[in-house]
């Protein structure tokens, strides 16, 4: 008896006989007893959020095993008791990798991270433009129906129907040409944008429009109403022509032995407009333009690029009858004011056609440059695009925070006249070669052409078709199977010479059909000679050639690479279809290519929605 009263008492026992002593009158119900005895833990309060809410998740509960079973749902309440807050932690851009990192370097999870950052740059590339935005712009540009409802100068309007849109019939403005013209000119002032009247104010504009929407118009003809408008308040030129009258009335005269030359004008090497464009081909095509008006509107262009000689542009530039206009690559005209500064310093208007590309890494030093030395005489600073990439879109909200974003309703949308077509090139017959599915689909567009004869009998008309690639490698590649096929096809790439490159993409840009005789010859049969496709052109190129280049003979454009940003989707599908015209494209779709965002561009484009 007395060693079992001298044992030790259970802990438990012990609390329980404490718990009555003290508190007799609770019942003893099995609830109580559960309560009283410590094995059972507290939960939160329904309404009341853990202490662990602010703090991620722990290890341990993400890492779990697949042994680990799942955690039953708790109904349509049980997010009011959770214990940490479901909140994602800030992801970097290019850190799209999944949790589990179990898979020790699968090559084909590598593959699949690869395509999902594709996925990320592709639909994050563009900068947002709201729908109710674009609603508002497009009601108000209905009223502006002809060119004769904009400020421009009597001679500028006789121009546009007699020389730049010469033949043509129910000649009207575009979207962007409504939105930028009046904008330009100071014809409106109901936005926030022309809050100001100071003429000795800078105006910084975006004129933001879908390829092919007649952008260069929108631009060139306010400028040159801005230039022929000061021209006429200029005390310098008027004296310049005072003298000029003079001195060639005392030259007819008799017996004159005085000087045969004239002063220098005083626009001589000091031009008021520049348009910088980013290749020797946009060089020649905004050229033409600005030429064509220069006939009845009466001011001096010039074209600086590496497809004109250097004696010629220094013999323009310092032309004693005085320079106007000048279109010019960056870095060609970057050149030419480190050896004269004071070219730009009478700059009253610069033009930065296609910003997207100018403002890009490989540009971006020497536009900025001359962006530089034009500002202190600047009165309108004016920046073109048909994208707007959010690098761009950050680096004006920082530098130009003022700058007036003219954009059209169709932004970043590829016209619906122009249809998307897909090869999936892992079934048969192609098998995964992107070379043949490329030829096939050459060759079916061609035997479709040669069925329809032109209006010249025994004619057919040459179809010309863009192929792009992602690799400049690829594009000889390419060009070398195709013609291996019959097909006359050529590559194009920044390491073609640039007058090759003008000749190349010279039957690309005109408007005029070419013709071919029809082959009336039976087919070889197979092993006995190699079968020839006389009605197609094909080139063979890189982004080089999709970007502003007017291509308005081309109704087609293989896709042989699928490409890497949205972006390049709205460029390179742009090249078909321009100024209102009807247009494919075709997207070759191997096993390593993203078919869900082929077919989210394709279904964008079939609603006729902006690819952002």
């Amino acid at each position: 008896m007395r060693s079992f009263l001298s044992a030790p008492i259970c802990p438990a026992c012990q609390f329980a006989a404490n718990s009555r002593a003290v508190i007799p009158f609770i019942s003893r119900t099995w609830p109580t007893q559960r309560f009283f005895s410590g094995r059972a833990r507290a939960g939160p309060s329904r309404m009341v959020l853990s202490d662990r809410v602010a703090r991620p998740p722990r290890r341990d509960a993400q890492d779990h095993d697949s042994s680990t079973p799942h955690r039953r749902s708790q109904g349509p309440f049980g997010g009011m008791n959770q214990t940490y807050a479901n909140i994602r932690e800030p992801t970097s851009r290019n850190s799209f990798r999944k949790n589990d990192d179990r898979s020790g370097g699968d090559r084909r999870g590598g593959q699949n991270d690869e395509r999902r950052n594709k996925a990320m740059k592709m639909r994050g590339s563009l900068a947002t433009i709201s729908y109710g935005h674009r609603t508002r712009t497009k009601a108000g540009m209905t009223e502006l129906e002809s060119f004769d409802k904009f400020d421009l100068l009597p001679s500028i309007k006789e121009a546009i129907s007699q020389d730049v849109l010469k033949g043509m019939v129910g000649i009207k403005p575009t979207p962007i040409q409504r939105l930028a013209i009046p904008a330009l000119l100071g014809q409106t002032e109901s936005r926030r944008s022309f809050r100001s009247n100071k003429s000795n104010e800078r105006q910084e504009f975006l004129l933001a429009a879908e390829t092919g929407s007649g952008k260069t118009m929108a631009y060139l003809l306010p400028v040159i109403d801005a230039l022929k408008k000061a021209e006429a308040a200029d005390p310098a030129i008027a004296a310049y022509q005072e003298y000029f009258t003079k001195q060639m009335k005392e030259m007819k005269e008799p017996g004159y032995t005085g000087p045969r030359e004239f002063d220098p004008h005083p626009t001589t090497a000091r031009p008021r407009v520049v348009v910088l464009v980013p290749t020797a081909e946009l060089v020649e095509q905004v050229g033409s333009v600005a030429k064509n008006l220069s006939h009845l509107v009466k001011f001096r262009a010039s074209l600086f690029s590496a497809n004109i000689s250097a004696l010629v542009i220094n013999s323009n530039m310092y032309k004693p009858s005085g320079i106007d206009l000048i279109v010019s690559t960056p870095h060609l005209l970057a050149s030419m004011a480190d050896s004269d500064p004071n070219i730009l310093s009478r700059v009253s208007h610069l033009v930065v056609d296609e910003a997207d590309s100018l403002f890009d890494r490989s540009f971006a030093p020497v536009t900025t440059a001359i962006l530089d030395r034009a500002l202190p005489s600047m009165k309108q600073l004016i920046l073109c695009s048909a994208t707007i990439p959010k690098k761009l879109e950050s680096y004006l909200t920082s530098e130009f925070p003022a700058m007036v974003r003219l954009t059209t309703p169709n932004l970043h949308a590829i016209p619906r006249r122009v249809q998307l077509g897909v090869i999936d090139v892992v079934k048969d017959p192609y098998r995964n070669n992107k070379d043949l599915a490329c030829a096939d689909a050459i060759w079916t567009i061609g035997k479709d052409s040669a069925r329809h004869e032109s209006s010249v009998p025994g004619e057919v008309d040459v179809k010309r078709i863009m192929v792009f690639v992602n690799e400049r490698e690829k594009t000889q590649e390419v060009a070398n199977y195709l013609v291996s096929k019959g097909i006359d096809a050529v590559a194009l790439h920044r390491d073609t010479a640039e007058h090759r490159q003008s000749e190349m993409l010279g039957s690309f840009t005109t408007n005029e059909p070419m013709k071919a005789a029809i082959d009336k010859s039976p087919v070889p049969p197979p092993g006995k000679g190699r079968r020839i496709l006389p009605n197609t052109k094909v080139i063979v190129a890189t982004d080089l050639a999709s970007r502003g280049i007017d291509t308005l003979a081309v109704r087609h454009v293989i896709l042989y690479d699928v490409p890497h940003s949205t972006i390049d989707f709205i460029h390179r599908l742009g090249r078909a279809g321009r100024m209102g015209r009807r247009g494919r494209g075709v997207v070759l779709v191997g096993k390593d290519d993203r078919k869900d965002i082929v077919a989210e561009v394709r279904e964008s484009m079939f609603m006729g929605q902006a690819l952002i």
